[in-house]
């Protein structure tokens, strides 16, 4: 315990007493008793509170245990301890405990077979990871906020940007051109998250890219590299960031509208996030910036296109099997010639408007529903069943006979109301392929329907 806190202090680099106190679930004045010993104090209270433990007998085989699965709980290793060794003379509870201490002073971190991401190299690296807070209180609702942390990583300057709604590859996209611009310059590579807005696989570490992600990357002029699914340290300095967003930026605040908390990160960012002196440089991250990483970062290149899909211009939707298409939790119709496709779609303060992506024309506009789970269509875009049965009887009345058909298909429509359109098509596919004794039959059947 005590080597413990010492490494996460780490001579006031590291946690502070606080937060090693939450941490290890001890009191604040624990803390600074051992952090105040020396060397040799801890080396005398170790010995003077060593004790013997009915365990220590099987220690050799508990380490061996641990360092072959560290993720091991002790529960787990109590049970194996036992299958190997039968019954012990200690209770489960004794036995437990001398197994979690022991798990704290042995060391069993598993080595790293990762190489590292390039590092603290001026104006090269920019790390990138999302978060996301749920239950935050926007107009008195609990509202997901999805947000993307970008931090240089030689000044630890970072940038946040957040989306009330789950962000998409032009989302994203826009997020890197807005840090981009904010920071005040290109960096040379992003360092992403495993995620399929940047990466769709990774079949031994041969990247597979999003197209439009990779493309406006190489547009914009910065290369992209992609830290492995299972290796979070490789991008550590915007894990960080991440944690910091979430708990000293968000954590228990309250907004009325969106726009405030946009207006609450700018302030937060400069007068907080980027004023503090970063334990790592020893220097606050924007005079750090100014001084070691403005000179190496390039001028920001906004990609083509990207200004037509901010601020009031549409998102890109897909439209489903059904002609439907998912806006905030609800569902808007469009044209059946619109299904399975994609469209644009724009908020304005009234409707919701839809466009045909390619002509730029308005194909729908709907009310904004409230509350979640609405289907909102317009009836037009349905397949209008009267014009189906209008046809249907047509073609009978040809094959028929303007009279006959006429009388079959009132008889199918009074017997059968709910169902005659069926009825109608099945009367069309026997005339179509059936003999002429089929339409004999059909014949009298409308003649002397019984």
């Amino acid at each position: 315990m005590i080597h413990k806190i010492k490494a996460m202090y780490d001579e006031g680099r590291g946690s502070s007493v606080r937060a090693i106190a939450v941490a290890l679930k001890i009191s604040r004045n624990t803390v600074r008793k051992y952090l105040a010993m020396s060397a040799e104090e801890i080396a005398a209270y170790q010995a003077e509170q060593r004790r013997t433990r009915r365990l220590d007998v099987h220690r050799t085989y508990i380490v061996h245990l641990l360092e072959t699965d560290p993720r091991l709980s002790a529960v787990k290793v109590l049970r194996k301890l036992r299958e190997a060794h039968g019954d012990l003379a200690v209770s489960a509870r004794s036995a437990r405990r001398d197994i979690r201490e022991l798990k704290e002073t042995v060391t069993l971190k598993q080595e790293r077979d990762d190489e590292p991401v390039l590092d603290r190299v001026p104006g090269v690296p920019c790390q990138v990871d999302g978060g996301e807070l749920r239950g935050m209180m926007i107009a008195g609702v609990e509202t997901t906020v999805d947000f993307m942390v970008f931090v240089l990583v030689d000044s630890r300057l970072m940038f946040v940007a957040a989306s009330p709604r789950p962000i998409d590859t032009s989302e994203l996209i826009r997020m890197h051109d807005a840090a981009f611009r904010d920071v005040g310059g290109r960096p040379q590579e992003g360092v992403d998250d495993q995620t399929r807005l940047v990466v769709i696989d990774e079949p031994f570490r041969e990247l597979t890219l999003n197209a439009r992600f990779a493309r406006d990357a190489a547009t914009a002029g910065f290369a992209i590299r992609a830290c492995r699914g299972d290796d979070p340290e490789s991008k550590g300095k915007v894990e960080a960031g991440v944690k910091s967003v979430k708990h000293n930026g968000l954590d228990g605040e309250a907004f009325a509208h969106w726009e405030e908390l946009i207006a609450h990160l700018q302030p937060w960012l400069e007068e907080t996030a980027n004023a503090r002196v970063q334990a790592t440089t020893g220097e606050v991250p924007r005079a750090r910036d100014e001084r070691a990483e403005q000179p190496h970062l390039h001028p920001d290149f906004t990609p083509p296109g990207l200004e037509e899909l901010t601020g009031e211009g549409p998102l890109t939707r897909q439209v489903d099997k059904t002609g439907l298409l998912s806006w905030k939790a609800n569902q808007s119709s469009v044209p059946l010639a619109d299904q399975r496709g994609q469209v644009g779609v724009t908020e304005t303060d009234e409707p919701l408007v839809i466009h045909d992506l390619a002509s730029g024309t308005v194909i729908a506009r709907h009310a904004l529903a409230t509350g979640k789970g609405a289907i909102v269509k317009n009836t037009h875009h349905d397949r209008d069943p009267a014009t189906a049965i209008a046809d249907l009887e047509a073609i009978i009345a040809e094959r028929l006979g303007g009279a006959l058909g006429a009388r079959l298909c009132a008889l199918l429509k009074a017997t059968a109301p709910k169902i005659d359109k069926d009825q109608l098509q099945g009367v069309q596919r026997l005339l179509t392929h059936r003999r002429r004794s089929t339409w004999r039959w059909l014949s009298t059947s409308a003649r002397n329907p019984r």
